[in-house]
Formats: structure tokens, C-alpha cells, sequence
């Protein structure tokens, strides 16, 4: 078999693969000129052992998972020391908007990330300048727009959050001065993502620490020492990202130049373009509809007081805790899972994939069950209000309880984006996200009141599982049919040729 013969089924290209080494060729079945080829990134993703891929791919992603975690929680850790509930409301009702701009981030990021590593496993560098240059300079035209309809329509917009008259000036504050980061939001998130399309995940570590470190620095200046409070919070963020961005391209310029954007390599030809964006839509879709959610979850839970919505807030913040870590498995393991099927190892991928969900699921056991014993010293760590902690018990349980199940979800989900089956994979991001919850969302909230909205994401789940793992056994026999009709293909053609001698 040749390994350049490529077969085309549904969404995605299965590269043949030959499981006999020819003369000359290792036991791996790669030639010896090919073999010196790989560098030390790609040798990783394609014969590196499961505990080498976490610590070298997942580790580093779990790392800046928990930066961005920290990063989140820094401004309501710090505002809430001001013990003002509308305060931290106002911060809570302003994430959906920066979760939308995450959103289009990831769409470049996490496409770009795809698209990259499949080429790399084939070994087209033209494609790969060409996704590069795509996802900078789509990411910053995003960036520029999103802050231009802040600065025009903030009264609005916050309007649109939920914001009422305790919160409107807090809301309003935080958007117009978040807005004027929004580029550098969208480029460091974005290539945060394209760095480790080849392996490197510690390079994405390193900027989101930096940006996590000095925004959390900053946030205790701002707030505790100049006491700007909300407006100190969002300065704190901006500059944080700035700093981020700033290092990015350092990087690109100084130690990785295969993944430069120049601009004579920006293209909007389909066979660029559209593997990026699609590969980067379920993503994209599970992070808008996330935050377009959250944005009605809060409409509602604060019909109940800014109390409920701050005990609400507070409950999300250790479920984000349980859920991004799950999410930074999968996500650091994309690039192996990519590889493997580019370059025509389905054995390695299916082994891959497998370890990660026996993984995933003592993972998010044991920390459902860290954070359900340790939940009220962790809700009074962000807000000394009683309240505040009482409301705060049952959201907890509420938030954490699908933790064991969660990592499975998103596996899917990454399963079929990493081997390009973008239609199925997209649409299970939308179940959890829109799809089953808003119905959900607003059932529940009628039958159970403000404890349903709190349960509304677990029903959700359960709901969003049993679908996912329907269309990932789906499309793994498509999958699995093409590799045995291109293998009986081959051998007839070698049956063939044999007989013509």
C-alpha cells in the first residue's frame, strides 16, 4: 500500500497504511529517510506511550485549563471581598459576552489546531502556512469588530445581559473597558490553540501563565489597593491578555517560524478556509450556545435576587473547575488522536482514545467528590454571606454532580472533530449547549423554581450523553468499514499485479 493513497469517506480522508515493513524500513513501517524526518513533536504523537502523551500534550493544556480558571475566578475572588453581591453579579452577567469572543476564538483555534495536525501528518506544509495566516488574521478582524459594537451599543448590550438598575453601572463599566482588549483576547486565545498543533502544549502553557499571573498580580492591585473595583477587574484582564499576546508572537518569531502568519498566505479558497472553520464549529458552537445559555440561566436565577445569582455563580465556578479540566484532557490530546488518523494509524488512535476515557472518568469522580466535601470553605473563600452559602450547598451538588460522566461527553465531541466528521460533532455540541438545555432550562425553572435552573445542566447531560455516544459509535464504523473496504481494494490490486507477472 501506498502511504500518499488516500480514500474519501463522508467528512474525512483515511490514509492507507501499510502494516508489513518493506526493505529498508523499520518496524513501524516508516522508511529510514522518513523516520529522520519526524521531529521530536511528531515522533511523540506517533509513537509516544499513553502516560508520555499526558504528560507531554495533556499536562501542559490541564496547566493552561487551570490558568484560564484562575484567570476566571481572580475577579470575582477579588470583588467578592468587597462583600457586595451586585458587584459580583454585574461581573457574572458581563462572562457571556466574553465567553461569545472565546467562542469565535475557538472556531480559528481549535480548527486551525485540527487542520494543522492533519497536515502535518501528511506532510503538506503549503495548507499549513496557509491555516496559520487564517487564524491570525481572522482572529484580529473578529477582535477589532466585537470592540467597535461594544463601544457603540453598551447600554444596550448590558441591557441585553440582564443587567437592571443595581447592576447596569458595574455591567457597563466592565464591558467598555474589557472591549478594548478584545484583539488581543482574540489572537492569544486563538494561537494559543495553533501552538500546539504540532505538540508543543508547553509554549501554550508558558503565555496563558504569564497572562494568568500578572492579571491575577493585577487584580490585587487594582481592587484591594486602588480600590477600582469592577472597572480594576476588567483593566486586570486586558492587560493580562496584552502581556499574553505579546509573548505569542516572540514565540512565533523567535522559535517556531513554520507557524508565522504572513499575510500572502491568507486565503479565503475553500479547500483553506472552510477545513478550519468547520473543524472549529463544534467547538465554537458549544462555547457560544454556553455562553448564550448561561446569559438566560442568569436572566432567570436573578427573577430570584443578586443573592441567588451570586451563590449561583459561585457553584459555577467549581463545576468549571470539574468540567475544563475534563474539556483540557480531550483538548490536549487532539493533536495525537489528529495525527494518527492523517497518517493512517487507526490502531494507535483507538488505543489513544480509549485510555483517555478510563481516564477521564476516575478524573472527574474524584473531583466531584473533593469539591462536594469541600464545599462550603470554598464558597466562603469568594463571599462571606450567609446566604450567599446557604443557597450555595445545593447549586454545589447541583454543579458538580455530572463530573464522572462529563469527560465521556467531551470525548466524543473530540473524537469525531479530530478525524473530521465536523457535522456530527457539532451538532452534539449543541445539545448540551442549546439544543436540550434551553427547553430543559425553562421546564425546570417552572416545576422546581430556582433549584431547577440550578439542576437544569445535569438533566441536560443526561440527556446530551446518550446522543453523543450514539453518533461516536456511528461514525466509528463508517470509520472502520472504509479501512477494511481500502485494505480489501488494495490487496485485489496486489493479486492483480501478481498474476499480470
Amino acid at each position: 500500500m501506498n502511504d500518499n493513497t488516500n480514500t474519501t469517506q463522508g467528512n474525512s480522508t483515511v490514509p492507507e497504511f501499510s502494516a508489513t515493513p518493506d526493505a529498508g524500513n523499520d518496524a513501524s513501517g516508516k522508511s529510514k529517510s522518513e523516520k529522520s524526518s519526524i521531529n521530536k513533536n511528531e515522533a511523540m504523537l506517533a509513537e509516544g506511550s499513553f502516560p508520555q502523551l499526558l504528560v507531554k500534550l495533556c499536562i501542559p493544556t490541564v496547566v493552561v485549563i487551570l490558568v484560564m480558571i484562575i484567570y476566571n475566578m481572580a475577579d470575582t475572588y477579588f470583588i467578592g471581598q468587597t462583600g457586595d453581591p451586585n458587584k459580583i453579579a454585574a461581573i457574572s452577567l458581563s462572562m457571556p459576552f466574553f465567553t461569545i469572543l472565546s467562542g469565535v476564538a475557538t472556531l480559528f483555534g481549535n480548527g486551525g489546531c485540527t487542520s494543522i495536525s492533519m497536515a502535518l501528518g501528511r506532510k503538506d506544509h503549503t495548507k499549513i502556512k496557509s491555516f496559520c495566516s487564517i487564524c491570525c488574521y481572522s482572529a484580529l478582524a473578529v477582535g477589532i469588530a466585537f470592540m467597535l459594537i461594544v463601544l457603540f451599543a453598551i447600554h444596550p448590550i448590558a441591557t441585553m445581559l440582564g443587567a437592571d438598575e443595581n447592576t447596569m453601572e458595574y455591567t457597563c463599566q466592565y464591558l467598555m473597558i474589557f472591549s478594548l482588549g478584545a484583539p488581543f483576547v482574540m489572537f492569544n486565545q486563538t494561537y494559543n490553540c495553533v501552538v500546539r498543533a504540532d505538540g508543543a502544549a508547553s509554549q501554550s502553557m508558558v503565555s496563558n501563565l504569564l497572562g494568568t499571573v500578572s492579571n491575577i498580580v493585577l487584580d490585587a492591585l487594582f481592587i484591594m489597593v486602588f480600590h477600582w473595583d469592577v472597572a480594576g477587574a476588567a483593566l486586570a484582564t486586558v492587560i493580562g491578555n496584552m502581556l499574553t499576546s505579546i509573548y505569542l508572537v516572540y514565540y512565533l518569531w523567535k522559535k517556531q517560524p513554520a507557524f508565522r502568519p504572513y499575510p500572502k498566505y491568507f486565503t479565503f479558497r475553500k479547500e483553506y478556509f472552510l477545513p478550519v472553520v468547520t473543524l472549529g464549529l463544534p467547538m465554537c458552537c458549544s462555547t457560544m450556545l454556553n455562553s448564550v445559555s448561561h446569559m438566560i440561566s442568569n436572566r432567570m436565577m436573578i427573577g430570584y435576587g443578586s443573592v441567588a445569582l451570586s451563590a449561583q455563580s459561585v457553584a459555577g465556578k467549581l463545576s468549571m473547575v470539574i468540567t475544563m479540566l475534563l474539556m483540557a484532557i480531550c483538548m490536549g490530546i487532539q493533536p495525537a488522536i489528529s495525527y494518527n488518523y492523517g497518517r493512517g494509524d487507526l490502531k494507535r488512535m483507538y488505543g489513544i482514545i480509549r485510555q483517555t476515557g478510563i481516564f477521564t472518568v476516575v478524573l472527574g469522580f474524584v473531583l466531584s467528590t473533593g469539591c462536594y466535601i469541600a464545599r462550603t470553605p470554598i464558597i466562603s473563600a469568594f463571599i462571606d454571606n450567609a446566604e450567599v452559602i446557604e443557597y450555595g450547598q445545593i447549586m454545589v451538588l447541583a454543579s458538580i454532580c455530572t463530573g464522572p460522566f462529563y469527560g465521556i461527553y467531551q470525548l466524543c465531541q473530540t473524537f469525531m472533530q479530530s478525524t473530521g466528521q465536523a457535522t456530527y460533532a457539532t451538532f452534539t455540541a449543541l445539545l448540551d449547549k442549546g439544543l436540550f438545555f434551553l427547553p430543559i432550562l425553562f421546564i425546570m425553572n417552572h416545576a422546581f423554581q430556582m433549584y431547577g435552573i440550578a439542576f437544569s445542566a445535569a438533566v441536560t447531560l443526561a440527556f446530551s450523553l446518550v446522543v453523543a455516544v450514539t453518533l461516536a459509535l456511528k461514525w466509528n464504523k463508517t470509520i472502520k468499514e472504509t479501512e477494511k473496504n481500502t485494505g480489501q481494494n488494495t490487496e485485489g490490486a496486489k493479486v492483480e499485479q501478481h498474476a499480470a507477472i
